[in-house]
C-alpha cells in the first residue's frame, strides 16, 4: 500500500513539474526590464527564449520573433536545447509511468515488470528535471552578468551582447532582472526532480521478495545417549529327526534344513 502510494504521488508531481516546464519554456517573462530607478516609463520590455516583446504605457504590446538561430549566442542556444530535451523526457516518462501504475491493471503483467518500468520513468523524469533546472540557471546566469556590465550611461553592452534589445540603442539601453518564467522553471523542474526520486523509492517496494527453497531431506544426527533395542525377532527351530545318520549307525552332527 506504501509503495502505491507513493507511485501515485510522485507521477501527480511529475505531471505538475511538467506542465511547469512547459509553461516556462513558452512564456515571454524569461527577462524583463529593470524599472528601479528608470529613466524612461513609456515603454517596458521583456524577452524571452523565443522572441522580444516592447509593452508601452498605452497597452500595446508588440513582440518580434528570433528570425535567426546561428546569429543567437550559443548559451541562449543551449538553454533551449535543454529546455526541450526536458520536456521530451517528461512527456516519455508520463507515458510509461502510465502503464507502470500498480493501481491499474494492464492484462497480465507481473509485478517486476511494472516495478522496472516505475523506475525507468522514475530516471527520466529525474533527468528531465536537472535539465529544466540547468536550462534555467543558465539563463539566470546570462542576467546577472548583463545586469552588472549595463549602466544606462553607456549602451555598448547588452544582454545578449549588443546593444540593440527590445528595440532601445544607445544610452537608454535597459537593464534586465529575472523574469517569471524563471521562477516557474526553477519550481517545475523541482517538483519534477522529487517527483522523480519518489518514483525510484516506490520501486523498491513494488519488487516482491524472492526466497530460494531447497528440497532436500531432512537429516537428525544421532543423539550420544542412543538406545539400541534387542533383537524380538524368531529365529528357525532345527530339528534334531532330520540328522543324518553315518553308514554305521550313529547320528552325524550335520544337519539339514528342508524347505
Amino acid at each position: 500500500m506504501a509503495a502505491t502510494l507513493c507511485q501515485v504521488l510522485g507521477f501527480v508531481l511529475s505531471l505538475i513539474g511538467v506542465a511547469g516546464i512547459v509553461a516556462a519554456t513558452g512564456m515571454d517573462q524569461w527577462a524583463t526590464e529593470d524599472l528601479f530607478d528608470n529613466v524612461v516609463t513609456a515603454v517596458y520590455s521583456y524577452s524571452g527564449l523565443w522572441r522580444s516583446c516592447v509593452r508601452q504605457s498605452s497597452g500595446f504590446t508588440e513582440c518580434r520573433p528570433y528570425f535567426t538561430i546561428l546569429g543567437l549566442p550559443a548559451l541562449l542556444q543551449a538553454v533551449r536545447a535543454l529546455m526541450i530535451v526536458g520536456i521530451v523526457l517528461g512527456a516519455i516518462g508520463c507515458l510509461i509511468a502510465i502503464f507502470s501504475l500498480k493501481c491499474l491493471k494492464m492484462g497480465n503483467m507481473e509485478d517486476n515488470i511494472k516495478a522496472t518500468m516505475t523506475l525507468t520513468a522514475g530516471i527520466m523524469f529525474v533527468l528531465a528535471g536537472v535539465c529544466g533546472i540547468a536550462g534555467v540557471s543558465a539563463f539566470a546566469n546570462l542576467i546577472v552578468q548583463s545586469f552588472r556590465f549595463t549602466t544606462y550611461a553607456d549602451g555598448g553592452f547588452g544582454m545578449y551582447g549588443s546593444g540593440n534589445v527590445g528595440g532601445l540603442t544607445g544610452a537608454l539601453t535597459p537593464r534586465y532582472t529575472f523574469g517569471a518564467a524563471l521562477f516557474v522553471g526553477w519550481i517545475g523542474g523541482a517538483i519534477l526532480l522529487i517527483g522523480g526520486i519518489m518514483m525510484c523509492l516506490a520501486c523498491r517496494g513494488m519488487v516482491p521478495e524472492r526466497k530460494q527453497r531447497y528440497d532436500g531431506m531432512a537429516y537428525k544426527a544421532a543423539s550420544q545417549h542412543t538406545m539400541y533395542k534387542s533383537d524380538t525377532r524368531s529365529r528357525p527351530v532345527y530339528n534334531d529327526s532330520y540328522k543324518a545318520q553315518s553308514r554305521d549307525g550313529r547320528q552325524s552332527n550335520q544337519m539339514f534344513d528342508y524347505v
